[in-house]
């Protein structure tokens, strides 16, 4: 197995040369004789990257189901970054897809077999999706399940042992522990309140271990979009603290589903303040021998924080469809922030004090400090009238005021492509009605190369459309008809949903009365869903985030339900959207709801042995023209 280039390149020769010739004997000789089908449609792509990696420029890749798109995009990432010795960063839509990517069966597999290469991958996880060993003790302090004994008994040795570490494994990742729900993971992963630089069980942690371990991939480090958009937002700030950037130095990144990275741009930029952040600061803090005065406007800030979460809570709706709820900033939200504001100031002072006595615990007042600076610097500009979006979201018992203070694009444009390096966006739909204009304005990108291939798969020939009609108000009669054609395909369907009262209404309707395996997302680990999914041939998934990226070829997957149009929501978001446009609809709902269906209806047909269903459930009112532009997407011919 072999760790440098397969192929030679002297000195007076151009890489970019060499690579095209050997592409072209990989497509067109190497592959084949492997077994893979000769794909012009592939081969297509695959010179039109190296135009993105020579000049390096943005490219919107657009290439449909089937073509093979992650092949293409992974040859030039390795190359690339063994030509400039520097790795490059694949970046998924989500944590499941990294797995998909990494799958023994998946592509960097194959090529690591038919090439002989030695492909070195290491995975570059958001920090939810580790285990916390401060929060581990706490939990297990109050939770005597066998579930949190398990995983504190099945911690490695090092992690108890006292002194220095002799030997080390990974450990900790939320795969590690599939059957635990996601409710139950977030009692024991790493969350906002923890002060990592200042946790004396940083050297033995997992997250800690792994990050260390990913930075020095050769050849690919495969992330998230929103631990790529995290490293982007973080990374002086880090370097001012002495830390390093989550990611290292790269060559190129390329965006698997890249039209989705708008939405972790808009994530990362955000500033969050949850009631209870506050609430677990200053409960630690009290714990300490604090002076009375201190006490006394720390017991303030809480009063004080509860009165402006409930004006929120009192002064914001809720929008169908989104977590995301639209403020009112009535006269009295904007009175118990500032009073809110005045008590933090005031609290700040007081530590300061409090620090020169040295009778806190340094790890407490060091989180507390930090995180005192990020809410007032947030309800500051939340007092201000920026050019920017706030909303609030309430769930799980937790309240939360998020503030995103300016439009991705914005900073998309100054922060990421400004960097001259090849970035590759990736996707079966980018392109609306043949314009990348769209996706491009929406993340900032001013200079582009684009190109766009269709799948080459026979749908007429493998694939039923349907689209039936319902009364607004008969979601019975819709869930009747999911039942009907369940039983018919005996399983073998992923349905897909827009929202959580969908699911669970669904979850409601089909818990019992279904005789094959049944799967809601967030029961458990996703990728665990899915894996049981796949080998379960009678299987039903039903989700919220799987519109994208999963890839079920075969008979496990033969009927794709969508519940509703997935229009985007009436979320403040969305709204400021909206507002910056002429026609909202035309220009901000359909696009999206377009993309996002095509996305959907790609699930069924995988391979070229596949075939199946796809039913997408609309409203009997629909307007016509709106209708007619679903069909014109859709990859063959739909029967009402």
């Amino acid at each position: 197995m072999q760790k440098r280039m397969p192929f030679e390149i002297a000195k007076t020769e151009s890489f970019y040369d060499k690579l095209g010739e050997w592409i072209g004997d990989l497509f067109y000789d190497i592959l084949p004789d492997a077994g893979f089908e000769l794909r012009d449609e592939q081969i297509y792509m695959a010179f039109q990257l190296e135009n993105a990696y020579k000049d390096k420029k943005v490219m919107f890749a657009e290439a449909g189901v089937g073509t093979g798109k992650t092949i293409v995009y992974l040859l030039y990432a390795i190359m690339y970054a063994r030509y400039t010795n520097r790795p490059a960063v694949i970046a998924c839509a989500d944590e499941t897809l990294i797995e998909q990517l990494v799958k023994k069966e998946g592509d960097i597999a194959k090529l690591e077999k038919i090439l002989g290469l030695d492909i070195d991958v290491r995975l570059a996880k958001s920090r939810d999706q580790y285990l916390c060993l401060k929060k581990l003790d706490t939990t297990r302090n109050n939770d005597f399940s066998d579930e949190i004994s398990d995983i504190y008994e099945s911690l490695p040795d090092f992690v108890h042992a006292v002194g220095s570490m002799q030997t080390f494994e990974k450990y900790g990742d939320r795969r590690d522990y599939p059957s635990l729900s996601d409710e139950k993971w977030n009692e024991i992963n790493w969350d906002a309140v923890q002060d990592c630089f200042a946790c004396e069980k940083r050297h033995r942690c997992g997250l800690t271990l792994h990050r260390d371990y990913y930075r020095h991939s050769e050849d690919l480090i495969i992330c998230s979009h929103d631990f790529y958009m995290e490293h982007i937002w973080t990374k002086e700030s880090r370097k001012r603290e002495g830390q390093l950037p989550l990611l290292p130095e790269h060559s190129s990144v390329v965006f698997d589903e890249g039209h989705l990275l708008e939405y972790a741009a808009q994530k990362a930029l955000s500033y969050r303040f949850t009631d209870y952040t506050l609430e677990t600061l200053l409960t630690r803090l009290m714990e300490n021998e604090v002076r009375e005065k201190t006490l006394y406007t720390i017991d303030e800030a809480l009063l004080d924080n509860d009165a402006f979460f409930d004006a929120i809570s009192q002064f914001s709706s809720l929008s169908q469809g989104s977590d995301k709820q639209m403020i009112t900033k009535h006269p009295l939200v904007l009175k118990t922030c500032r009073k809110l504001l005045s008590t933090l100031q005031v609290l700040e002072e007081e530590l300061v004090f409090e620090s020169e006595l040295y009778v806190i615990n340094e790890y407490d007042l060091k989180i507390v400090e930090e995180y005192l600076e990020q809410i007032t610097h947030s309800l500051s500009l939340f007092l201000k009238e920026l050019n920017g979006i706030t909303w609030f979201e309430e769930k799980g018992g937790e309240r939360t005021l998020v503030i995103m203070p300016r439009m991705v694009e914005e900073v998309m444009r100054e922060e990421v492509f400004t960097q001259k390096k090849p970035f590759i966006f990736s996707s079966a739909t980018l392109a609306n009605q043949k314009s990348f204009d769209y996706i491009a304005a929406s993340i900032g990108v001013d200079d582009y190369l684009s190109f766009s291939v269709t799948s080459p798969f026979d749908y007429d020939d493998k694939m039923e459309l349907y689209i039936p009609k319902f009364n607004k108000e008969d979601i019975e009669g819709k869930l009747d008809y999911i039942l009907a054609e369940l039983h018919k395909s005996e399983g073998r369907a992923l349905i897909l949903l827009n929202n959580k009262d969908e699911l669970e209404r669904l979850k409601k309707k089909l818990s019992g009365v279904i005789p094959y395996p049944i799967y809601f997302e967030g029961d458990e680990e996703i990728s665990t869903l899915v894996s049981k999914f796949q080998n379960e041939e009678h299987a039903i998934l039903c989700s919220l985030h799987l519109w994208e990226g999963l890839d079920i070829p075969g008979r496990s997957l033969e009927n794709v339900m969508i519940f509703s149009l997935p229009f985007p929501p009436n979320d403040p978001v969305f709204t400021a959207k909206r507002a910056g446009v002429d026609n909202p609809f035309t220009e901000v709902d359909l696009p999206y709801m377009l993309l996002r269906l095509r996305q959907g209806v790609g699930r069924l047909i995988r391979s070229e042995k596949d075939q199946g269903t796809v039913h997408i459930l609309v409203e009997e009112d629909i307007d016509a023209d709106v209708l007619q532009m679903i069909k014109e997407v859709l990859p063959t011919q739909a029967k009402e």
